[in-house]
């Protein structure tokens, strides 16, 4: 898949209906930064959100994903496929929220417990030093990897999985 190809020819689209990007953005629910990073081939949509666009601007999925114009029409088995793709994606995005969420909790209960350990003096005993020394540790931990999961690295990361995952698939075959 060319970006820059898709890109322009999301911009095309866009022109086609008579939007701005930011007009485009609202309707879709995103910011009007994400829709130029798409035109400009920087980044590329969620699959969810290339069905819509897909939809939106009734062209075929295949057609945006080449980013040209084709006389075929996606078929109903591969736009099930797609659909089915798309819902995985969702699905995924959820549990990793989920994950997250409960990785920020036991930080923030972490956090609790040392703020509360030094807060009625209980630091300089035995016990308690432990307890509070291992909540901030967690505490201070789950910023680190909240911060990992919501950079651009953690893009990255996950490409890089999925690249040894289908590797791996190819070297089965």
């Amino acid at each position: 898949m060319d970006l820059i190809k898709t890109g322009q020819f999301l911009q095309e689209l866009r022109k086609e209906k008579g939007l701005t990007q930011e007009q485009l953005a609202e309707k879709l629910g995103v910011a009007r930064r994400t829709v130029s990073r798409w035109e400009t081939g920087s980044n590329t949509p969620d699959l969810d959100v290339l069905l819509e666009l897909s939809d939106f601007y009734a062209v075929d999925l295949r057609e945006i994903l080449n980013g040209e114009r084709k006389s075929e029409r996606m078929n109903e088995e591969l736009k099930e496929t797609v659909l089915q793709v798309a819902e995985y994606s969702s699905e995924e995005k959820a549990r990793l929220l989920r994950r997250m969420h409960g990785m920020f909790i036991a930080g923030f209960v972490g956090f609790i417990a040392f703020a509360a350990i030094s807060l009625l003096g209980l630091d300089e005993t035995a016990p308690y030093e432990f307890i509070g020394s291992f909540g901030l540790g967690v505490a201070f931990g789950m910023v680190i990897v909240g911060m990992i999961f919501t950079s651009r690295y953690a893009a990255r990361i996950r490409e890089f999985k999925l690249r040894l995952l289908a590797g791996a698939r190819e070297g089965k075959r």
